[in-house]
């Protein structure tokens, strides 16, 4: 359950309008899944979301295990393999919502991927095809759209003793739709905000779209740290007035543990993992608490399209009195360049099990 306080300087009023809404509560999310894996090399995994009031199908894929060369098959509605911060878990991630770059393309999609690990964990290799439509993750009509996704990372340093890990590693993604458009817009990072400050408005004509996404993140006992530089380029295949538009965005966050957990890795497609306490809330116990600090950038504009560049500083507060429950507080504050800022003071209870 996430509870948000929201409120603009009189340059955004006179923007984007007064605020209609300066307070509100919603369920962000609300999951029912069963997963497993059949016969040791067998996996499947079907989730679906209930919250906003309709259902959203998340991960629907049957996987197969222990392929030649290639390593693990998934065939379904999976995630793609770009962005660290997207493939980690929603429950896993520090701050309430993702970061600006989840705007560029959808989370996930209809397709195959595949996915192993070479030498040791030392490299990561995955790569997907996927149907593409608008943008959209629901392509039952793409007809002739579609996305190659590639990703490589690597664990320069993974010592579990030490609770030591360095991780980077380099995402690739080439898109067509068959609709010929594409739109980027963004929320201040808060689901509840009613308001995009950032958007691209409707590019049509759109010949392809390829974005590189670069992702890192280090832990050394209690200290975190990670990031992420993405750029897109949309082609229209069209010289005048211009063949083609590029847009960034970037972030940076650290977070530290004040009593002493550390961050867990689960593997590079999946990610950050649980956070467990050293001891649970109760028992003369506090649980784990954490403080983030969060530098996430977007920028929209490019010749004759102005969407807009924005910087958010996100600081946040978690408390986890257990394994499957956590506290968070987040406040953003949001710089609109050249048209004002904006405060969003939010907070929520989580539990999953």
């Amino acid at each position: 359950m996430t509870t948000l306080f929201f409120s603009q300087n009189s340059d955004l009023d006179a923007a984007f309008n007064p605020l209609t809404t300066t307070s509100g509560t919603e369920l962000r999310r609300a999951r029912i899944f069963t997963s497993g894996t059949l016969y040791g090399n067998i996996d499947y995994k079907f989730s679906v979301d209930f919250s906003g009031n309709q259902s959203t199908i998340k991960d629907a894929y049957i996987g197969l295990r222990k392929l030649p060369i290639i390593g693990n098959l998934r065939v379904g509605h999976v995630k793609e393999p770009f962005r660290l911060d997207v493939l980690t878990s929603s429950k896993y991630i520090t701050f309430m919502e993702r970061s600006f770059v989840v705007d560029f393309m959808q989370e996930r999609n209809n397709g195959i991927v595949f996915f192993n690990d070479y030498f040791d964990n030392k490299l990561s290799i995955q790569a997907g095809y996927f149907l593409n439509e608008d943008n959209s993750s629901d392509d039952k009509a793409s007809n002739n759209g579609y996305a190659i996704t590639t990703r490589a990372t690597s664990l320069f340093i993974n010592n579990k003793e030490k609770k030591e890990l360095l991780h980077a590693g380099l995402a690739y993604t080439y898109r067509e739709s068959s609709s010929k458009g594409y739109k980027i817009a963004s929320k201040p990072e808060s689901h509840l905000s009613r308001l995009k400050y950032l958007f691209t408005g409707p590019i049509s004509g759109v010949k392809n779209i390829s974005m590189v996404n670069f992702e890192t993140a280090y832990v050394k006992k209690s200290f975190a740290f990670q990031a992420e530089y993405l750029t897109s380029k949309i082609n229209t295949g069209i010289a005048t007035p211009i063949d083609s538009y590029k847009f960034y965005s970037y972030y940076g966050e650290i977070s530290y543990f004040l009593t002493g957990e550390s961050k867990v890795f689960k593997n590079s497609y999946s990610g950050f993992d649980r956070v467990s306490p050293k001891n649970n809330y109760g028992d003369n116990s506090y649980g784990a608490w954490e403080v983030a600090l969060r530098y996430s950038n977007s920028d929209l504009n490019d010749s004759d399209i102005f969407g807009g560049e924005q910087t958010d500083i996100i600081l946040g507060l978690n408390w986890y009195l257990n394994p499957s429950t956590r506290f968070m507080v987040n406040n953003v504050f949001a710089d609109i360049k050249n048209k004002g800022n904006a405060n969003i003071f939010q907070f929520r209870f989580q539990i999953d099990f």
